[in-house]
């Protein structure tokens, strides 16, 4: 299933180039969508077969016609993965000199919450003379607590799949400093629920600025997968219910400047662009 919220903080359920309002027959409450997302979380499997006559049944509208929100309200953490491709690394070495390390030895870091936004978002450079970079990213949310599970597990933690920005700013401070900024990490264009993706370690990736495709990758390449980042993430530390995952960049990143427009697109997710403002 693919969950979006839309508009003034309405949930929906999206089949096709349509969209249904499942917010009746989840509970769900507008004016407190974090606490309203965390109970879907925890019941959507009792609920998932109300959601579906609903779907069926209720009122939709075009997908085309409505404003798409970020599909996660109100995250606890974000915990991101850097240098978990190699072609990455390579070009990253080639420019700066900087990547002599992968995950393997770097293990993860956090992003802000606040740095979150949506499918329909600008992202806004706040140092526009400093080059500031596209990831596109599988990223995820956890949708059960977590502590020490294993990668063979992890599937069942988590609750759906969506595209992820990670923007970045070149420079010597701090991964987290130069990643955490307001707008720099965008999500959507919804979140498509785990029992939907057979594999998501075998997902094609694709980024554009513009009309210039930068990159074009796939998660098979992954050298830790999303099931074995779960694992590091939680070990000997919770995860909790509304944390997120990024899994990493493939090959192909570079800058982005005011006026830019960026599209990222992943397999069996979805797709949405975003504009580039200061």
């Amino acid at each position: 299933m693919k969950i979006a919220i839309f508009n003034e903080d309405l949930l929906g359920a999206v089949t096709g180039d349509r969209i249904t309002d499942i917010s009746k027959v989840t509970n769900w409450d507008r004016n407190d969508p974090h606490a309203s997302f965390l109970k879907l979380m925890a019941h959507y499997d009792e609920w998932k077969e109300n959601i579906e006559q609903e779907i069926a049944s209720g009122v939709s509208y075009p997908l085309n016609g409505v404003t798409l929100k970020c599909p996660v309200p109100g995250a606890g953490k974000i915990w991101a993965a850097p240098v978990n491709y190699l072609k990455h690394q390579e070009e990253m070495n080639h420019q700066f000199n900087n990547a002599p390390r992968t995950i393997e030895e770097l293990s993860l870091f956090l992003k802000s919450p606040q740095s979150l936004s949506g499918p329909t978002d600008p992202i806004i450079l706040p140092f526009p003379e400093r080059r500031t970079d596209h990831e596109a990213e599988l990223g995820y949310i956890v949708g059960k607590k977590a502590k020490n599970v294993k990668a063979r597990e992890a599937k069942d933690y988590i609750f759906g799949y969506f595209a992820l920005l990670d923007i970045s700013i070149r420079g010597n401070e701090e991964r987290t400093w130069r990643k955490s900024f307001d707008t720099f990490t965008p999500i959507g264009p919804w979140i498509v629920t785990e029992d939907e993706i057979k594999n998501p370690n075998d997902l094609a990736i694709s980024l554009w600025v513009n009309d210039e495709l930068r990159q074009s990758g796939s998660t098979k390449y992954l050298i830790y997968d999303c099931y074995k980042c779960f694992e590091l993430a939680c070990d000997h530390m919770t995860l909790h219910p509304g944390d997120i995952i990024a899994t990493g960049t493939p090959e192909g990143v570079g800058p982005i400047r005011e006026g830019d427009r960026v599209k990222i697109s992943i397999e069996q997710i979805g797709e949405f662009t975003v504009d580039v403002t200061i």
